[in-house]
């Protein structure tokens, strides 16, 4: 719980603390989608070749997929991707200050990108977007079936990121440096990698706090090298069970237990040994474990879940609340159960006004 704790940083005029608790305090990076978000059977799954609860990227065989997903009854279009998801419940959740959260990435110059930015604003985050006009702006096909979903990304734009276009002009690289917790999903990797290293190697030399996503079991079989070098400089890191066996299994981890795989994985090599590595791992309504011990989730009347698209995310955005106002392990993971729970009780990532947590 100590490595979670932060330095007290003195302003140098005043000598007085300075709360991590301000605008840009959190600083995200990663793919804006647009998600499109309908009920599905499992016909429609069996005919794009899609499990009931799987994250892929979209292939050519997918197209259709889209096409057909917006003529279903009750779509529903909400701002997604999965940082910017948490990045926004993480605001949600601390409400005041607006503009806590700070969230890079790459959308087109069109209708969805401007729903995007309007999300953003409506949010109260302070998203700066790199617009291109050569690729539209992502989206994400969330195909719900009972209490599953399966996603398909487009990423498109979100595929267009440049570290050189974006993140190392000297205007954003300033929003980068006045964080004090990070947090990038590993569907990034797929992306700009070389932007997740500059960011990373910045916390890490700065002491600050650097967490990841493990996001998907592709992004441990098919991005294994950039993921591992990102790894040392991971002081915390998320996933769910199925992306932690997953990860094990490619690793060579001999062992399924997922409290072991937690161990494991916080014994991997560190590049800052000021902190130690805290691995967090949700088990749908199982416990969540938290490299050292397990913490029950809320219970939940299985008829009340609505939809399970963005439950994770939440989860993360709920932690990374309290880690950025230097609250206890214990703590984050309370407010990460509780920001899940609001949300798959209703239909995608969204939330009420206010949240009741205390």
């Amino acid at each position: 719980i100590g490595s979670l704790k932060f330095l007290k940083v003195k302003s140098r005029a005043t000598n007085v603390p300075l709360s991590p608790y301000s605008e840009n305090a959190l600083f995200g990076m990663g793919n804006p989608l647009l998600d499109i978000s309908a009920v599905v059977d499992k016909d429609f799954l069996d005919k794009y070749g899609l499990k009931p609860n799987d994250q892929i990227l979209a292939e050519d065989n997918h197209k259709a997929l889209f096409e057909e997903i917006v003529k279903k009854s009750h779509v529903e279009y909400h701002a997604g991707g999965a940082t910017q998801n948490s990045v926004k419940i993480a605001q949600w959740m601390l409400q005041e200050p607006h503009k806590v959260g700070t969230f890079f990435g790459c959308i087109g110059e069109d209708r969805f990108g401007e729903i995007l930015k309007q999300k953003a604003r409506e949010a109260h985050v302070d998203a700066h977007y790199y617009e291109q006009n050569s690729e539209p702006t992502g989206t994400c096909a969330a195909c719900i079936t009972g209490d599953n979903r399966s996603l398909v990304a487009n990423l498109a734009a979100a595929n267009c990121y440049k570290k050189e276009k974006h993140l190392d002009l000297e205007s954003n690289w300033e929003l980068v440096q006045k964080a004090k917790v990070y947090y990038i999903a590993g569907f990034f990797l797929t992306v700009s990698p070389e932007s997740i290293l500059k960011v990373a190697k910045h916390v890490s030399d700065n002491n600050k706090v650097f967490c990841m996503n493990l996001s998907a079991p592709f992004i441990s079989q098919f991005f294994k090298e950039d993921l591992m070098k990102i790894m040392p400089y991971v002081d915390v890191l998320f996933g769910n069970e199925t992306e932690a066996a997953t990860f094990a299994k490619e690793q060579g981890f001999k062992t399924e237990d997922i409290a072991q795989i937690a161990r494991d994985c916080q014994n991997l090599p560190k590049q800052n040994e000021k902190r130690r590595r805290v691995v967090v791992f949700t088990q749908g309504k199982d416990d969540t474990v938290a490299t050292v011990t397990t913490f029950p989730v809320v219970d939940i009347d299985q008829s009340a879940i609505v939809d399970t698209n963005g439950a994770g995310d939440a989860f993360v955005g709920g932690f990374l609340s309290q880690l950025v106002v230097e609250s206890p392990l214990e703590e984050c993971i309370r407010a990460g159960h509780y920001a899940a729970n609001v949300i798959i009780q209703r239909v995608g990532c969204t939330f009420p006004e206010k949240p009741d947590f205390h």
